[in-house]
């Protein structure tokens, strides 16, 4: 890592963020500090390690695939609030 500073004035223009030279000087240390930590970081012998996305296992739970009966009209019915014709009855929303 050739230069560890940041250009914090820069950076919060490009996110759009006002900074006071308070807020500049503590960021600018704090991010310098990050930035020496990750240098350090790229020392460290990972000869033989397997690169990974996530430090456990992911895996999505899926239930399987089995056909199962469906809800009669009558259940799915019984809650609606108008019917007509054995169907649900929908408000109209568009006049002609």
């Amino acid at each position: 890592m050739a230069d560890p500073t940041i250009d914090v004035r820069y950076v919060a223009n490009l996110a759009r963020i006002n900074l006071s030279d308070e807020e500049v000087r503590d960021y600018t240390s704090q991010l310098e500090g990050v930035m020496k930590h990750i240098a350090k970081l790229s020392e460290v012998d990972v000869e033989g390690i397997e690169p990974t996305a996530h430090a456990s296992s992911l895996s999505n739970r899926v239930r399987q695939g089995v056909p199962v009966a469906s809800i009669p009209a009558e259940g799915f019915l019984q809650n609606a609030p108008d019917q007509a014709n054995g169907m649900l009855r929908v408000p109209k929303v568009v006049d002609a």
